[in-house]
C-alpha cells in the first residue's frame, strides 16, 4: 500500500535548518510536509543536544563589550584561517554572505523571536599564529541550542495552526521524482512498519545533515594524506550519513565539494549512556591539562593547547602511535576549566539558572560535573599519587604502556618552570594560557598558571581522549538562494539544500577550518535563503549569483 502526500514544499530533515526552512514557509502561507527520520521527542536533530555557541559578527553583545568586529575583517580571517579556494566561488560567496549579514539574519532574527544571549562574548579559534578570529566573536545562546531549538519547534507548531503542516516522524526518503527538468516530490517509506510513501510538491529542500554520522562515509572520504586513527567516536547525528548527498549525485549530477573536510574534535571519550553506538562525549579540553600520548609524555615540540587551531589539534592527535592520548591535570585545573559540550552537561546554562551558573563560575567551580565524570566514566581516572594514576592508566588499557617514572618526569618537567616563580617560564603552553586569559571571559575559565604539584591541589585526574567525529564542511553546492546545482553549475528547478548537507552554504563555505561556531547560522542563514527563493521573494543580495 502506497500513501500519497501533497503539499507546497516538501522538506526532508528535522534538523535546526529543516525546522527553519519550515517555519519561514509556513509564516509565507505554504503547506509543507516535514519529513524526518528520528523520533518525535528528538525533533531537532543535533541542535536539540548541542551547546548554542554562534559566531556572530558586528552585534550590539560586541559594541557593548567594545570589540571591534565588522564584515571586512570577519571575511579576511575566515577566508585566511578557512583556506577557502579562490576558485570555488559559491562557498566564497557564502563566506560573505556570512559574515555581511549575520547580525540581522542571525542575531537580531533570534532576538525577535524571544531567544537571548549569554551577556559576554568568548574568543575562540584564535589561530596557532592569530590568523584564526582576530577578536572574540563566540556568542552563547542562554538555555543552549535545546532552548533555540524548542522555542523554533514551538513557533513552527503556532504557524501551522489552520493544518498547513505535515509533520511525519521516522520516515525516510529514498528518491526524488523528477518531471521533465524539475524535481516534484519524492518517495519513502515508513522505517518501522516498510509502508511507501509518495510525496507530491512544487519545491523539495534537503535538510539531511551532513555525512559525519556515519563512520563508513568518514573514512571513506578521509583524505589520503592525513592520518587516520584506528578508532573514533561518533559526536555526529547517526542519520546524518549522506544517502541524499549521493542519490543527487548520481541521479541529478549535483556536485559534492570538500567531502574530506570534517570538523571534528581531538578530545572526546565515550559516553557513559550512549544514544546510540559509539556515541562520544566531546570535552572542551582544559588549557592547563598537560596533553600526553599514550606513553604518558607530553606531545610536542608544539605542546597541544585548545582555543587557538581544533583543526591542527585533530591532525597532531591522529599521528599518535595508538588512538588515545591523555589529559593530565589536577583537581584545581578540573573545577575551574573542565567542561563538556552540549545541552546535556551544562546545566546551569540549560535550564537558565542564573544565579547557580554565577556561583559556579566565580566561587564553587564546576564541582558536580567533575564528581559525575569520575563517577560514571571508566576514561576518567582519579588518584592521590602519580604513581598511582599510572598503574589506573595502564589497567584501562590494559597495557604497561604508561611508566611511572615517565610520568612523574613529565609532572616535574613543566612544573621547573615555576622553580622560580615566573622568571624562569619558557613554556609555550603558559604563554598561550597566559594570553587567553588577557580575555575577561577567558580569564574566567582558565586557570592561574602553577605547578601541576602544587600542594593542595590535587587529587590528579587522568582523562583518556579519542578524536571524535562532529559536522561535515563540505556537502552539496549550492547558489546564494539555496539551489542545488548541476550540470554546468546550473540550478535543478525545484530542488534545494540548506545547513550542514550544504557545507553550510555553497558546498564547503568554511573551508577547511571553522572560525568555530559558524554551523547554527549557516543552518539557518541557508534555510531563510531557501524559504525566500521558494515563497518568490529572494532579496537583492540572494539574486545577484
Amino acid at each position: 500500500m502506497t500513501t500519497s502526500f501533497t503539499s507546497d514544499a516538501l522538506v526532508v530533515g528535522g534538523g535546526i535548518a529543516g525546522i527553519v526552512t519550515t517555519l519561514e514557509l509556513l509564516r509565507a502561507g505554504k503547506s509543507v510536509t516535514l519529513v524526518d527520520r528520528d523520533t518525535p521527542e528528538r525533533l531537532g536533530g543535533l541542535a536539540l543536544w548541542a551547546f548554542g555557541g554562534m559566531a556572530l559578527v558586528g552585534t550590539p553583545l560586541q559594541q557593548k563589550m567594545g570589540i571591534p568586529d565588522n564584515p571586512q575583517r570577519a571575511l579576511r580571517d575566515w577566508i585566511r584561517f578557512g583556506e577557502l579556494d579562490e576558485n570555488d566561488r559559491h562557498s566564497l560567496a557564502w563566506a560573505r554572505y556570512y559574515v555581511e549579514h549575520s547580525r540581522t539574519e542571525v542575531y537580531d532574527w533570534l532576538t525577535q523571536e524571544g531567544i537571548k544571549f549569554m551577556p559576554a562574548v568568548n574568543w575562540v579559534e584564535r589561530g596557532r599564529f592569530g590568523e584564526g578570529n582576530s577578536v572574540p566573536r563566540y556568542h552563547v545562546v542562554w538555555g543552549t541550542s535545546r532552548e533555540l531549538t524548542r522555542s523554533l519547534i514551538r513557533a513552527m507548531h503556532q504557524a501551522a495552526a489552520d493544518g498547513q503542516l505535515t509533520l511525519l516522524h521516522r520516515h525516510s526518503i529514498d528518491e526524488l521524482i523528477r518531471q521533465g527538468s524539475a524535481v516534484c516530490g519524492a518517495r519513502g517509506h515508513h522505517m518501522d512498519h516498510g509502508h511507501t510513501l509518495t510525496f507530491h510538491a512544487s519545491d523539495v529542500v534537503l535538510a539531511c545533515g551532513g555525512i559525519n554520522g556515519s563512520h563508513q562515509q568518514v573514512r571513506k572520504n578521509w583524505p589520503a594524506h592525513r592520518p587516520l586513527p584506528e578508532t573514533l567516536l561518533n559526536g555526529a547525528h547517526p542519520y546524518a550519513d549522506g544517502q541524499l548527498h549521493q542519490l543527487v549525485k548520481e541521479r541529478f549530477a549535483g556536485h559534492i565539494v570538500n567531502a574530506g573536510e570534517m570538523w571534528n574534535y581531538a578530545a572526546g571519550f565515550p559516553h557513559p549512556y550512549p544514544h546510540f553506538d559509539g556515541h562520544g562525549l566531546s570535552t572542551i579540553p582544559c588549557k592547563s591539562a598537560l596533553w600526553l600520548n599514550h606513553k604518558g609524555e607530553r606531545i610536542g615540540p608544539e605542546p597541544l593547547v585548545t582555543g587557538f587551531d581544533t583543526h591542527e589539534l585533530c591532525q597532531r592527535v591522529a599521528q599518535q602511535q595508538k588512538p588515545w592520548t591523555w589529559h593530565l591535570l589536577n583537581w584545581r585545573i578540573a573545577v575551574k576549566e573542565f567542561a563538556i559540550s552540549g545541552a546535556e552537561h551544562n546545566q546551569r546554562i540549560r535550564d537558565k539558572q542564573f544565579i547557580r551558573f554565577v556561583k559556579e563560575l566565580l566561587i564553587t567551580g564546576n564541582q558536580n560535573l567533575v564528581k559525575q565524570m569520575a563517577a560514571e566514566s571508566d576514561d576518567f581516572i582519579v588518584a592521590d599519587t602519580l604513581a598511582e594514576l599510572a598503574g589506573k592508566m595502564n589497567a584501562l588499557t590494559c597495557s604497561h604502556d604508561i611508566d611511572s617514572a615517565q610520568l612523574q618526569q613529565t609532572a616535574d618537567d613543566f612544573d621547573a618552570n615555576f622553580a622560580k616563580g615566573r622568571a624562569l617560564e619558557n613554556d609555550d603552553q603558559i604563554r598561550r594560557i597566559l594570553h587567553a586569559r588577557q580575555w575577561g571571559p577567558d580569564k574566567l575559565r582558565t586557570c592561574k598558571p602553577a605547578p601541576l604539584q602544587k600542594p593542595g591541589a590535587g587529587p590528579y585526574i587522568a582523562i583518556r581522549m579519542q578524536l571524535i567525529t562532529r559536522k561535515s564542511l563540505g556537502g552539496l553546492r549550492t547558489d546564494l538562494n539555496s539551489r542545488v546545482l548541476g550540470e554546468n553549475n546550473q540550478p535543478l528547478a525545484g530542488l534545494y539544500c540548506v545547513g550542514e548537507a550544504a557545507g553550510f552554504g555553497g558546498g564547503g563555505a568554511n573551508g577547511k577550518r571553522s572560525l568555530e561556531g559558524t554551523f547554527l547560522p549557516g543552518c539557518i542563514m541557508t534555510a531563510r535563503a531557501a524559504a525566500r527563493a521558494i515563497i518568490g521573494q529572494p532579496s537583492e543580495e540572494l539574486s545577484g549569483e
